[in-house]
């Protein structure tokens, strides 16, 4: 008679089952095939089991880059997030590092016991284990050939980028090869410990020379301004008119009309320019007659020195005056030149 008997062999279909192996890894495992072996004279003999040779994961113990990358990226993007108010380019780059991280890194993740996550893809993979076929270690040479020649390629063409990089007057956003395999990216070459701020102000007085001019200052929702405003947390929300605001401070109101344009609107008393400032001093009166922009030099405080102790998150210092003191009527001809609507008080 034919007895049905299985023979073991070694493919790489995941076994997540496998020990010190995480779900989807890919391991070697036991492909089942039948063979009709023909055993009249053995017929009521029972043949030994036969067992599956212990399934090792491919590099196990092996520290591996991609998951070292990740564990070094992600911190220092949250480390970011927390201290640079970036937006959302720091969540951008957490994402394609989280997906470096293996099945086996992310294992614990998953409940593992029965009709858990890993009981249920154990099963459908045993399912799908019965029809698998070896891998062709061929495939597999040529692949790790290919792979091991790129990196090194890339390591290659890296090489004047980490120059770059380690160099004081790096260049940003630019290409080192025609290829264009390896680039530079990146919005700032080099971040300071000071920054320089435009503060808006107005004015209800009828002459802006006036000495005893009263000027009030507009509080935008993130960016520096008041001295005992603790800096916000945002990201990964974006304020764009205080990032605008922000470099607008590196140039002068020439190179940034529009600074005039919201000073207009803020003379209008505006509404839908009031909405993106957190404070207007002069809700529910009269809009002011003047608005002049103030250029400033912020830091923060010392931690327990005099302004700390005093309740002031920055010290700030005068430039000068970023645009000076103008009114509605002054800017009539501005608007017109510019083909702006030109705004109405209310």
């Amino acid at each position: 008679m034919s007895i049905p008997r299985v023979l073991l062999g070694r493919d790489r279909t995941p076994w997540p089952g496998a020990s010190g192996c995480g779900i989807w890894a890919s391991l070697p495992s036991c492909s089942v095939l039948l063979e009709q072996v023909k055993c009249g004279q053995l017929e009521g003999v029972r043949l030994p089991p036969l067992k599956c040779p212990e399934p090792r994961c491919p590099g196990q113990g092996l520290p591996q880059a991609a998951v070292l990358s990740s564990l070094a990226a992600c911190p220092l993007q949250v480390v970011l997030i927390i201290s640079g108010n970036l937006s959302f380019l720091n969540w951008l780059t957490i994402v394609p590092s989280i997906a470096c991280f293996d099945d086996a890194t992310l294992g614990f993740l998953f409940r593992s016991g029965p009709g858990g996550l890993k009981d249920r893809v154990l099963k459908m993979q045993k399912e799908e284990a019965q029809g698998a076929r070896p891998t062709l270690r061929y495939g597999c040479m040529v692949r790790q050939v290919v792979n091991l020649a790129l990196g090194i390629l890339v390591a290659w063409l890296s090489v004047p980028v980490v120059l770059n990089l380690l160099s004081p007057t790096q260049v940003m956003n630019s290409s080192f090869n025609p290829l264009r395999i390896v680039n530079t990216y990146g919005a700032f070459g080099s971040i300071t410990k000071e920054r320089t701020e435009v503060i808006l102000q107005g004015t209800a007085s009828p002459n802006a020379s006036a000495p005893d001019a009263v000027w009030e200052e507009y509080e935008f929702k993130c960016k520096p301004g008041a001295l005992r405003r603790r800096p916000c947390l945002i990201s990964p929300y974006h304020h764009r008119l205080d990032w605008l605001m922000w470099f607008a401070a590196f140039q002068t109101y020439e190179h940034n009309e529009w600074v005039i344009h919201l000073a207009g609107k803020l003379l209008a008393n505006d509404a839908q320019a009031l909405a993106l400032l957190a404070l207007n001093p002069f809700a529910g009166r009269a809009p002011p007659r003047w608005v002049r922009g103030e250029h400033y030099r912020y830091k923060f405080s010392r931690p327990w020195g005099r302004h700390a102790t005093d309740g002031k998150w920055w010290i700030r210092r005068r430039l000068g005056p970023y645009f000076p003191p103008l009114s509605l009527r002054d800017l009539k001809d501005y608007f017109r030149s510019r083909e702006w609507p030109y705004p109405e008080p209310k």
